[in-house]
């Protein structure tokens, strides 16, 4: 076990509560689809993270933390997709179909029904359009390797800590959403969310774009 194992994880635990792009776009699907959209919209961020720590292993994060140019490209094209999922919440906020009283199906602006599948797709992309992840593998796991301890076994213990802390978050999250969702089955309290985090998801996409390095 890592000698500071334990102060990573608290370290770990602020990070993976603070909001950010995926949080909000999880937030966006749930209150559409339910703990299952909101569950596997986390499973996609999970897996970004996932590759992001295989990619810090084999040093690809470190190449795209050298570059600016890799860092700019990645970080302008994952800006420009969370506008883009904000300006479809603010259009589906305009189609919306008044609750059932079972759940209301999450659809996407041209009717479709938003699945399992598309959730994962949008976390994932989500997540891997983010390289400041890169940055945490990079920057943070380092500096809690002990001297003295094996660089590469110590580093994958914390890299898998940080993604088991990332899917237990999820789970929690995502049911903690779906219970919102029931609660607040009114339409217009549905509209409200929908156009708030759509707003949240451009704001951020923006601010990513204009952040520096």
């Amino acid at each position: 076990m890592p000698h500071q194992f334990l102060p990573f994880l608290a370290v770990t635990a602020l990070l993976t509560l603070t909001p950010g792009p995926d949080m909000a776009l999880g937030l966006r699907n749930g209150m559409r689809g339910g703990v299952r959209v909101a569950w596997w919209t986390g499973l996609g961020c999970c897996t970004g993270i996932s590759v992001y720590a295989a990619a810090s292993a084999v040093g690809l994060a470190a190449v795209l933390a050298a570059s600016a140019t890799a860092f700019a490209v990645v970080k302008l094209v994952g800006a420009g997709y969370l506008i883009y999922l904000g300006a479809l919440a603010l259009l589906h906020s305009r189609n919306r179909a008044p609750a059932d009283g079972q759940g209301a199906v999450a659809r996407e602006p041209d009717g479709t029904a938003l699945g399992r599948a598309q959730a994962f797709r949008q976390g994932l992309t989500s997540n891997l359009l983010n390289p400041k992840i890169a940055l945490i593998f990079l920057t943070l796991i380092p500096q809690f390797v002990s001297p003295g301890e094996p660089p590469f076994a110590t580093t994958a213990i914390l890299a898998g800590a940080f993604l088991g802390m990332a899917v237990v978050w999820w789970r929690i999250f995502s049911v903690a959403v779906g219970v919102l969702g029931r609660l607040m089955a009114r339409p217009a309290v549905r509209v409200a969310v929908e156009r708030v985090t759509g707003v949240v998801l451009i704001g951020l996409g923006l601010r990513i774009a204009v952040a520096d390095h």
